[in-house]
C-alpha cells in the first residue's frame, strides 16, 4: 500500500490527474483511458497485500518420536523472526534465541523427552507485514537408559578441594551433550569446568581451590540427552551444597611433619609416617574423599607384596581416604617407633593412635577437624605424582590442560 501512495502523490504533482469517464449517450461515446503519470505513463498498480515473508518449523506439524536434542529449528525467508514461542504441556516457555540476523532460532538446550510442544512464530517482511506460523509435535520416549552417580550428598558441606566426579553405567558417546547438561550456579560466580577421564568418568572443578563459604547448586539435566545411541541418561535432580573453611595440609616425607593451615594460619603440626622403599607414598595433590571411623586395610591386590610382608588390619583408626588406589591417612598404633622419624607403611601416611581409635591421639584431632574435600598435599616423597585420575586428583593437571 505504501507503493500505492507514493504513485499517487507524483501523479498529482506532475500534472492534471485524469479520471476515466464514460459518455452520457451511451456506446458511442470516446473509450475509458487509463489514468497516466508524468509524461503519459501509466501509475504504478497497488502492491498485492500477501506478506513476503514465510516461516519454516522442523519438525514438521504433527510429528512424532522426535529426538529431543538438535532437532527443533524455526527459519525465515523474505523477512526477519519476530517472535518464536515454544511451550511444553505445563504452558512453560522453552528458552531460545534468534540469530542476529533474524533468520533462524533454536532452543538453548535439549528439549525433554516424552513431552508435546507448540510451536508459534511470526516474521515481518519489509513493508511490516506480518506472517504467523503454528504447528506441534511430539518428542520420543526413551527404550534404553542408563545410570550416572556423582560424589555429592545433599546440603552438604565440603572442603575447599573438593571435586564433584559423574560416573556412568554405560560408555558415553555424546560428551558435549552431557556437559551441556550439567550445570553449575554458584553464589560468587565461580567458573566450573569439566574433565573427561575414559568414557564413563567426568570430573568439574574451578580453576583455583573452591572459596571458604561458596555456595553451590548442580543441575542435572540428563533424562533428555542421549548418552550414546538410542540410550539416555536417568538423572533429573538438584543438588546442593556449601564450601567449608579452608583447611590445606602439606605432609613432607623428608621431615615427616604435617603442616596444617586452616583459613590461612598454621593450626598444626603433626608427626607422620609414610610409604618406606619400595611402597613410596605419592606425591603431588591429593583430596579425602571417603572418611570411615575404622576400616580394614589389607594386602590382597596390592602389587610389588613380598612374602612375610602381608598385612591385614581390620581395625584401623580414624581412616581418611585419598586415591582410588588406597592411599589413606590414617591412625598407627603399631609401629609408634617410626613416626616422626622415618618411613615404615605401604604408601599410607600414619599418624598416632590407640588401637582402636581415640579422639585425644594426634589422628583422632586431625579426623575430627577434617572434613570431605579437605586438600592433602605430600612433597618430598621418592615416590611419582599421583594421577589425576586416582581418586579426586585433578589438581594436580594444569587448568590449560584441563
Amino acid at each position: 500500500m505504501a507503493s500505492a501512495r507514493r504513485s499517487l502523490t507524483v501523479g498529482a504533482l506532475g500534472g492534471v490527474l485524469v479520471l476515466a469517464v464514460t459518455a452520457c449517450g451511451g456506446s458511442g461515446g470516446p473509450a475509458a483511458r487509463p489514468a497516466t503519470g508524468p509524461a503519459g505513463t501509466t501509475a504504478a498498480k497497488p502492491r498485492a497485500t500477501a506478506p513476503a515473508a514465510t516461516v519454516h518449523v522442523e519438525p514438521a506439524d504433527g510429528a512424532s518420536g522426535v529426538k529431543p536434542s538438535g532437532t527443533l529449528k524455526v527459519t525465515a525467508a523474505g523477512g526477519r523472526l519476530t517472535t518464536v514461542k515454544v511451550t511444553g504441556r505445563d504452558g512453560r516457555e522453552v528458552p531460545g534465541k534468534v540469530t542476529a540476523d533474524g533468520l533462524s532460532w533454536a532452543p538453548d538446550g535439549a528439549l525433554a523427552v516424552s513431552e508435546q510442544y507448540r510451536v508459534s512464530a511470526q516474521a515481518t517482511d519489509a513493508d511490516g507485514l506480518v506472517t504467523t506460523v503454528g504447528s506441534s509435535f511430539s518428542t520420543l520416549t526413551p527404550s534404553r537408559r542408563t545410570g550416572a552417580y556423582d560424589n555429592v550428598t545433599d546440603e552438604a558441606t565440603y572442603g575447599v578441594g573438593m571435586i564433584v566426579s559423574l560416573r556412568f553405567k554405560k560408555p558415553v558417546k555424546n560428551r558435549a551433550e552431557i556437559e551441556k547438561g550439567v550445570v553449575f550456579e554458584t553464589s560468587d560466580g565461580t567458573a566450573v569446568e569439566p574433565h573427561w577421564f575414559g568414557d564413563s568418568r567426568v570430573d568439574f572443578r574451578p580453576q583455583a581451590f573452591w572459596k571458604p563459604e561458596t555456595k553451590v547448586t548442580v543441575h542435572y539435566r540428563l533424562k533428555s540427552v542421549e548418552v550414546a545411541s538410542g540410550t539416555y541418561g536417568d538423572l533429573d535432580e538438584d543438588v546442593h551444597f556449601t564450601v567449608g573453611r579452608s583447611r590445606v595440609t602439606t605432609a613432607d616425607v623428608a621431615t615427616h611433619r604435617m603442616t596444617v593451615v586452616e583459613n590461612g594460619r598454621t593450626v598444626d603440626t603433626v608427626k607422620f609416617t609414610a610409604g618406606k622403599p619400595g611402597f613410596d607414598s605419592w606425591n603431588g595433590i591429593m583430596v579425602i574423599e571417603a572418611m570411615e571411623r575404622t576400616t580394614r586395610m589389607s594386602s590382597d591386590g596390592v602389587s610389588g607384596i613380598r612374602a612375610g610382608d602381608e598385612y591385614d588390619l581390620d581395625d584401623v583408626p580414624h581412616a581418611m581416604r585419598l586415591t582410588d588406589s588406597g592411599t589413606y591417612v590414617h591412625g598407627n598404633s603399631w609401629a609408634p617407633s617410626a613416626i616422626g622419624r622415618s618411613n615404615a607403611s605401604h604408601g599410607c601416611l600414619g599418624i598416632s593412635d590407640t588401637r582402636y581409635g581415640s579422639s585425644g591421639t594426634d589422628a583422632g584431632r586431625f579426623y575430627g577437624a577434617s572434613m570431605i574435600g579437605d586438600v592433602v598435599t605430600v612433597v618430598n616423597s621418592r615416590g611419582p605424582k599421583v594421577a589425576a585420575v586416582n581418586g579426586l586428583s585433578g589438581w594436580n593437571t594444569d587448568w590449560s590442560a584441563w
